[in-house]
């Protein structure tokens, strides 16, 4: 009887079949983590440059205010108001062409809204952008300020920034960073269903 040549054919191409799907696994794994590195690298890398764009920008003013409701005027003590006292009812957030009464915006910024207030003479580019920044999202309110000491000024529950325009990144990290964020008095309350009309 003769010997069978070359062993067993089978089973070494089953075992070259194991090798190269552990090869695969292992090519398959290293490409994971070197994506993974390579988005957080990334991601890294352009909140430096930007400034850490990420986090709250720089130069937030932060104030003591009070809660409560009136349906007297209100004297604030920043102008815009950043927080205070205020009317029962709200203004409903958008975009606004005519200055709003600020004891109702105060109490849509008690709600989590940012309000972005702009010089009225703003060149009609800048309110574009403005309006754009506020498109779509609920609990922002933008409207004209007359007397307004800065061009734009960005301002929440206790917080506020001085802009030098419409077209600065700082504006839509303070939006980002506080728009019913962790100061909000009242999370989770509607920024709609108020007063006003936006347009």
């Amino acid at each position: 009887m003769g010997k069978q040549r070359g062993g067993n054919p089978a089973g070494r191409q089953s075992s070259r079949n194991i090798g190269r799907e552990r090869n695969w696994g292992l090519i398959i794994a290293v490409a994971a983590v070197v994506a993974v590195l390579s988005i957080f690298v990334v991601v890294v890398v352009v909140d430096l440059t930007s400034g850490g764009s990420s986090g709250p920008p720089s130069g937030v003013e932060e104030f003591e205010v009070q809660q409560g409701h009136t349906e007297e005027p209100v004297s604030y003590k920043q102008d815009p108001p950043a927080g205070g006292e205020h009317n029962p009812v709200w203004q409903n957030s958008g975009f606004y062409d005519d200055p709003v009464r600020n004891e109702n915006a105060v109490h849509t910024q008690e709600h989590g809204a940012v309000w972005i207030t702009y010089q009225p003479d703003l060149p009609q580019g800048q309110k574009d952008r403005i309006r754009e920044v506020v498109s779509g999202q609920d609990c922002v309110i933008a409207s004209p300020y007359p007397g307004l000491d800065a061009p734009v000024v960005a301002s929440a529950w206790g917080l506020q920034l001085r802009l030098d325009g419409a077209d600065d990144p700082d504006l839509e990290r303070f939006i980002r960073s506080y728009r019913v964020g962790p100061q909000t008095p009242e999370p989770g309350a509607a920024c709609t269903g108020g007063v006003g009309q936006p347009s």
